[in-house]
């Protein structure tokens, strides 16, 4: 097989097993993919930086490797889009902000040395919201990404970038980061898998961090046997995140290789759905709640009643955390400095800096934080938010005690326009009301395709919510759930993507 264009349509599986084969080389891999991202990416803007010398470099070494008779990972030689958050030495590392603008880092973040050291193959960085603030990468301070299915619609935030990389066959692998849905919501919307894992099963460390409690790397994927072996290759405890989970990875491979739910019970949320809920997503999400039944599952309602408090108690301990998190970008050691002229105090020098390098979504957060935190208001908003919190995590070790998982949309809408919501930052916090809570409490939840909405014809996402540590149950709902789908319409939802 040589055709480019076929190359890029296999699953990651597909592509590792041709490779270890000798059916295809790394290299000839790596060049299709550079090829269709020069092909269409000018469309898209699925990425910020393409490293084609480093990624054919890495290519390269899979395929002496393999000449050598060395062991080759179960994904060596796979393309890979890396959202722009994760450090990664000599490469550029912008997180969508001006104020990084240029910035090389010195050293890799562990998520990119243990993608290395399993011999994936590293295409570039991909767009995203500035600092991971955002549901739709039009907070980029580089340009909105479009979404494959629709180039007007948005492809998703914070990690457009990504998602948007999956569904145009640019790369067979992405992956993002979950702080409140930034790898479920883009993939909800572009048709793709995307995966959050248990908080602190994945190592933060190199990256760029947002909000600590909550940011989350995780994979992206277009089917859900991709996502777990990427899951597995990227997850594990690391002694430099003291954040970091010291367990043993869930077995997410065999879990997604041997998908059932006959016997289990799943929790279908009360909460998440009424008023602000697309009929078309509730039309596909009760559909696939019918297909868990028809494969032997119990569904059972539950109620979550301080899960409609979730949105307010993130978007006050998000923006406190980011408050105290981007102080350090201060014009002194790194990143953008303006006004360092000989005339300005160096305050001047960092407020200039930071009103040039931040952009609006960003600042207004900073500034939303730093009130919540602030002396007399600390008690009353952050504190209370933290409470909320406590309440958001009891109700899911509640209902955890009745159910496997949890089943719910993964959005309340398919893929807006852009700019629909860009003056409204409540329309567009409320891309995430789904997704919000499991990231409060540090659960895992998965986002896989569940047919499109009938009113617009763009994807719709599955939410799989399941107890922290128990990654594996996501892969093996999720794998029953695809199987059902494909024998369902004969093929993988990401296939019906218009083409470019």
């Amino acid at each position: 097989m040589t055709d480019a264009t076929a190359i890029t349509r296999l699953t990651a599986a597909e592509t590792a097993a041709k490779i270890a084969s000798g059916e295809l080389t790394a290299v000839e891999v790596t060049e299709a993919h550079l090829a269709r991202i020069e092909a269409v990416d000018e469309k898209v803007h699925a990425f910020l930086h393409v490293d084609r010398e480093g990624a054919l470099a890495q290519a390269r070494a899979v395929d002496a490797k393999r000449a050598a008779g060395e062991p080759l990972g179960p994904l060596a030689g796979v393309p890979l889009a890396l959202k722009d958050i994760f450090t990664t030495e000599g490469v550029p590392t912008t997180v969508g902000s001006k104020i990084l603008e240029g910035w090389l880092p010195p050293y890799d973040a562990t998520v990119t040395k243990r993608l290395k050291a399993a011999d994936i193959v590293i295409l570039g960085k991909t767009n995203m919201d500035e600092f991971a603030m955002g549901s739709s990468t039009e907070n980029s301070a580089y340009g909105p990404t479009g979404n494959p299915w629709d180039l007007t619609r948005i492809p998703g935030g914070s990690g457009g970038g990504s998602s948007a990389a999956l569904a145009s066959f640019q790369a067979p692998l992405a992956i993002g980061t979950d702080t409140g849905g930034s790898i479920r919501q883009p993939a909800a919307v572009t048709g793709t898998v995307g995966v959050k894992p248990t908080y602190g099963g994945v190592s933060r460390y190199g990256m760029v961090a947002f909000s600590s409690s909550l940011d989350q790397g995780g994979p992206c994927a277009r089917t859900v046997l991709d996502a777990a072996l990427l899951h597995e290759v990227m997850a594990g405890h690391d002694p430099l995140d003291s954040t970091s989970v010291d367990a043993p990875v869930p077995p997410v491979v065999e879990a997604a290789r041997n998908g059932s739910v006959a016997g289990m019970r799943v929790g279908v949320v009360k909460q998440f759905r009424g008023e602000g809920y697309q009929a078309g997503v509730l039309q596909r999400f009760d559909e696939a709640v019918e297909v868990l039944r028809g494969l032997g599952a119990e569904v059972v309602e539950v109620d979550c009643p301080s899960f409609d408090l979730a949105l307010s108690a993130y978007y006050l301990i998000a923006p406190s955390e980011c408050s105290s998190n981007l102080a350090r970008f201060d014009a002194m050691r790194y990143g953008l400095r303006v006004g360092d002229d000989g005339t300005h105090s160096a305050e001047d020098v960092t407020a200039l800096s930071r009103e040039a390098g931040f952009g609006d979504e960003v600042k207004r957060r900073i500034m939303l934080g730093t009130y919540a935190l602030s002396s007399g208001y600390y008690d009353a908003y952050y504190g209370s938010a933290q409470k909320v919190r406590t309440l958001i995590t009891r109700d899911f070790e509640r209902v955890f005690g009745e159910v496997d998982v949890l089943v719910s949309p993964t959005t309340p809408t398919t893929a807006f326009p852009i700019g629909e919501r860009a003056d409204d930052p409540m329309a567009m916090y409320l891309a995430d009301l789904c997704t919000i809570p499991a990231n409060l409490a540090g659960n895992a939840a998965m986002s896989l395709p569940c047919g499109l909405a009938p009113e617009d014809g763009l994807p719709v996402g599955l939410q799989i919510i399941a107890p922290a540590l128990k990654d594996d149950r996501l892969y093996q709902v999720g794998a029953a759930v695809e199987a059902a789908f494909v024998e369902k319409w004969g093929h993988q939802l990401i296939e019906e993507a218009p083409s470019l």
